[in-house]
């Protein structure tokens, strides 16, 4: 049986391989409550040219109008890649209750790779962490689609 973090990441997964059809970097996230998802998103900075439209960033906006409200209270949000500081940030305003990411981002990671804002103890809310669920899958997509970048150039 696929345990629960298995199952949604896989549903994150889906959503990166959405952005590489796009040829943006694949991440992809969900918000899940009580066992439903209730956002999705996947990155999109190149196709809006917007430097906010991470993955985690339109799940939390699509969760939030699902609820019709700014709290994502007992949520969780899967994502391929450790969120950056927007996103972490992104992730205590809207008081998300656990954070499981699949692979860390040496460059920008804030959720214990550079820093842990998650978890930073001056904030009012912090969220619970788990990291590496599906590691060599969500980094295997990161790895391959650079590679291929690079081959094509």
């Amino acid at each position: 049986m696929v345990d629960e973090h298995t199952r949604w990441m896989k549903a994150a997964i889906e959503e990166a391989h959405k952005a590489e059809a796009l040829t943006e970097v694949p991440i992809g996230a969900v918000v899940v409550q009580y066992g439903q998802i209730i956002g999705r998103g996947y990155n999109l900075r190149e196709t809006s040219l917007d430097p906010t439209a991470h993955a985690e960033m339109i799940a939390i906006r699509q969760a939030s109008e699902h609820l019709q409200a700014w709290r994502l209270l007992d949520c969780q949000l899967y994502v391929t890649l450790e969120p950056c500081p927007m996103c972490a940030g992104a992730i205590v305003q809207a008081r998300i209750a656990q954070v499981i990411y699949g692979t860390s981002d040496p460059k920008a990671g804030c959720a214990g790779t550079l820093m842990n804002l998650l978890q930073e103890e001056r904030f009012n809310h912090r969220a619970a962490v788990i990291a590496n669920v599906l590691q060599e899958e969500c980094a295997a997509l990161l790895t391959d689609f650079f590679r291929n970048l690079r081959n094509k150039s």
